[in-house]
């Protein structure tokens, strides 16, 4: 079986506040393959992540509202997000190790290599599937 039919229902959070990254997270994961929720920025994301229980989140630190790293730590002291695989993705690189420190499982620099996105998304959603 393929990564991506092992993905095929599996469910992303988008939390991004320029619409077209979000397009651009969709298209690099394969828009076709995943249920996806977007939020615009960090309390919808949070408020998004609690209603739809998502499989992956891909987390802009940069949000309005309430920042990524926020809206990570918030996540990361809630049971129900403990495991969830969290991609941070951020034009400030030098934030890599705040992000990780904070519970990210990957991080991203933008602008990114769509490839680099998507294959850290399987990678993460087929551990995710291995310890169910």
């Amino acid at each position: 079986m393929t990564a991506i039919a092992e993905t095929a229902a599996k469910t992303v959070l988008i939390c991004e506040d320029d619409p077209n990254l979000r397009t651009l997270v969709r298209l690099a994961l394969g828009d076709d393959d995943y249920r996806f929720f977007e939020a615009p920025d960090g309390p919808s994301g949070l408020a998004l992540a609690r209603r739809t229980q998502p499989d992956l989140i891909v987390l802009d630190l940069m949000l309005p509202g309430r920042s990524g790293l926020d809206v990570l730590l918030e996540l990361r002291k809630a049971s129900d997000f403990a495991e969830t695989p969290v991609i941070v993705i951020s034009a400030w690189s030098h934030s890599d190790d705040a992000a990780v420190q904070a519970g990210a499982d990957r991080f991203v620099a933008k602008p990114f290599d769509p490839d680099e996105l998507r294959d850290a998304a399987v990678a993460l959603l087929e551990d995710d599937s291995a310890n169910e």
